[in-house]
């Protein structure tokens, strides 16, 4: 499959996902006007132009706020801003796939019902934003993440199944409709640590205007959290600054954009980082293995909560191994019981990517 199909499929599914929600939103509507949710708050002057007020919330009878976020990074981040001083929670299940989320009534109705309410935006988030425009005007802040960094276009990189060795290799009968291809932004914006600090002080604000009585302590504890942002911060760095190459890969999905042009390094991968593709061409398999052995990288890169079977294929095609680099976007059931984290999961990341470029 082509590029340009791929993306042309990816709005057909987008689309068939859009006249879904529309019947569900219709499905639900009564349920959602009669919790109550009025008012008409807006962003005032001088508040942070990142946050938006489209929905509704108010605050529990304990006199917490409620915050619900979409996926694992900002969940994380504001358990570690506010504690136990709101009310949390993450519509996306642990151990479901980001890419294929489809909320239920039930989770458009906690949306409805929170304070703030935080997600990625971007191609895979086109949901919520169908299901904002569609609600009441209140007094509910939300927060997109990719407002919050600078972003960049998901790319193809050389390899990678339907590129033909270019970037952004989009071939579409319709101008318009390769345009629109060609400008999908990637919506990974937390595997950077450095843009990971950047949406933690995004969150503090928005937890702070919708709860001005907990600003100090979301100050606080924001700070103390950056401060170990930093420091992965540092350790990436001199990884990479003093490493024996500089290339990472991926028999997988490579949502990691933003990581890779933090710290300079390359990378080759399967796919990008929103693909819907589960199978990848000849060409591809061949030219991943190749670079392994060009490369002599000791391990074959894969996500977690991923199938394994390309990097398992190119691991014993090469004689090398298989390891995990986290992109964060979810976790298992069992590690989220355990306690994983953000920093937890990325401190892996810290040592796998030590003994991969050296």
């Amino acid at each position: 499959m082509s590029a340009g199909n791929r993306c042309i499929n990816h709005r057909r599914r987008r689309g068939a996902r859009r006249r879904i929600f529309d019947a569900l939103l219709l499905t639900i509507s009564a349920a959602v006007l009669t919790a109550g949710c009025t008012g008409t708050g807006r962003t005032g002057a001088g508040e942070d132009p990142s946050v938006s007020t489209e929905s509704s919330g108010s605050m529990s009878k304990d006199g917490r706020i409620s915050v619900v976020t979409t996926i694992f990074p900002p969940y994380d981040f504001v358990r570690e801003i506010a504690g136990d001083e709101v009310n949390l929670t993450m519509l996306l299940k642990p151990g479901e796939e980001t890419h294929s989320y489809e909320p239920t009534p039930q989770d458009i109705i906690d949306i409805q019902n929170s304070d703030v309410f935080i997600y990625t935006g971007g191609e895979n988030d086109v949901w919520v934003e169908d299901i904002l425009s569609s609600m009441p005007e209140s007094d509910m802040l939300t927060l997109r993440l990719t407002d919050c960094v600078d972003t960049v276009e998901e790319e193809e990189v050389e390899g990678m199944k339907g590129s033909g060795g270019h970037s952004h290799a989009h071939e579409t009968e319709d101008p318009q409709e390769e345009e629109e291809s060609v400008h999908e932004i990637d919506e990974h914006v937390w595997t950077s640590p450095v843009n990971a600090s950047l949406i933690v002080e995004h969150i503090k604000d928005v937890l702070s205007q919708a709860d001005p009585s907990g600003s100090e302590l979301y100050a606080e504890n924001a700070l103390a959290y950056q401060e170990k942002l930093v420091d992965l911060d540092r350790q990436f760095r001199n990884i990479a600054d003093n490493a024996k190459r500089d290339v990472m890969i991926f028999g997988d999905r490579f949502p990691f954009r933003y990581f890779a042009d933090e710290y300079g390094l390359e990378y080759y991968a399967a796919f990008p980082g929103c693909a819907g593709d589960t199978e990848p061409s000849a060409a591809t398999m061949v030219f991943l293995i190749e670079k392994v052995r060009e490369e002599n990288v000791p391990a074959v890169l894969k996500m977690e909560l991923s199938n394994d079977d390309i990097a398992n294929a190119v691991a014993e095609a090469t004689g090398t191994e298989v390891k995990v680099f986290y992109s964060c976007h979810n976790l298992s059931a069992d590690d989220f019981e355990s306690g994983e984290t953000y920093l937890s999961m990325m401190q892996k990341n810290v040592e796998t990517l030590k003994e991969v470029l050296n």
